[in-house]
């Protein structure tokens, strides 16, 4: 029977070593691999290409990571609330590659599907369009864009199997669906982690295929990275 699980996050990026491109999956602090950026803190490891939607805040998530000034360079879509990845960027410490936010989901979607590059509209005109292949389509110009190019995925599930089946929950699928076999090896942490058999087969997201390493998170924190309420009446 195919087990793919591992014992815990250090042991799921082993491999992961200096100078590496790594997707990671969530959508601001929502669905992040919180266990897996731990381990990375923990290892040290450095000059990291980081591919995700946002870099965190300033004491969580990837904002840990800049904290040790252990990424060389973020490919994100914005810079979210978090004021040190702002800093670094400004000052010219960190290599900023903003895309825009769909482009970034498709980017990950045709590495996932092996498509080497694909043709869009999003930022012709731009910033994002130079050095780029254009091409009319129906009399509207669209930019090449390739598909990444990661070592490794690592993406953050609600439940998932010993075969490294997955499936997500709300607004955490953005973006951990997309990256999860669009690297190299595939890491998958999630929170509760069952027997083959277990899931319905109708409900699983991403098949066990595009997974290489799956193991149970110890402790998720969740938090919000902007709180908005409304005053009472």
């Amino acid at each position: 029977m195919i087990d793919k699980r591992v014992k815990n996050a250090k042991e799921a990026i082993a491999g992961i070593s200096d100078g590496m491109t790594l997707m990671l999956g969530g959508f601001g602090l929502c669905g992040i691999p919180e266990n897996s950026i731990a381990a990375l803190v923990d290892s040290n490891v450095k000059d990291l290409t980081c591919i995700s939607n946002n870099a965190g805040v300033d004491d969580f998530g990837l904002g840990l990571l800049l904290q040790k000034r252990q990424i060389k360079k973020m490919i994100s879509s914005y810079v979210g609330e978090n004021a040190e990845f702002e800093r670094q960027m400004l000052s010219g410490e960190l290599e900023v590659e903003l895309t825009p936010q769909g482009t970034l989901a498709e980017k990950c979607r045709a590495a996932q599907h092996g498509i080497p590059a694909f043709y869009t509209p999003a930022g012709y005109g731009t910033e994002v369009a130079e050095g780029k292949e254009t091409k009319a389509f129906n009399g509207k110009m669209h930019i090449l864009e390739h598909a990444f190019s990661a070592q490794y995925s690592i993406v953050k599930a609600w439940k998932g199997d010993h075969a490294g089946n997955l499936i997500f929950r709300g607004t955490a699928r953005n973006f951990n669906a997309p990256m999860a076999g669009a690297g190299k090896i595939t890491i998958a942490e999630v929170e509760e982690l069952v027997a083959p058999g277990e899931l319905d087969p109708n409900e699983i997201h991403i098949p066990g295929i595009m997974v290489q390493r799956i193991f149970q998170g110890d402790h998720y924190e969740k938090r919000i990275e902007k709180r908005t309420t409304r005053k009472r009446n």
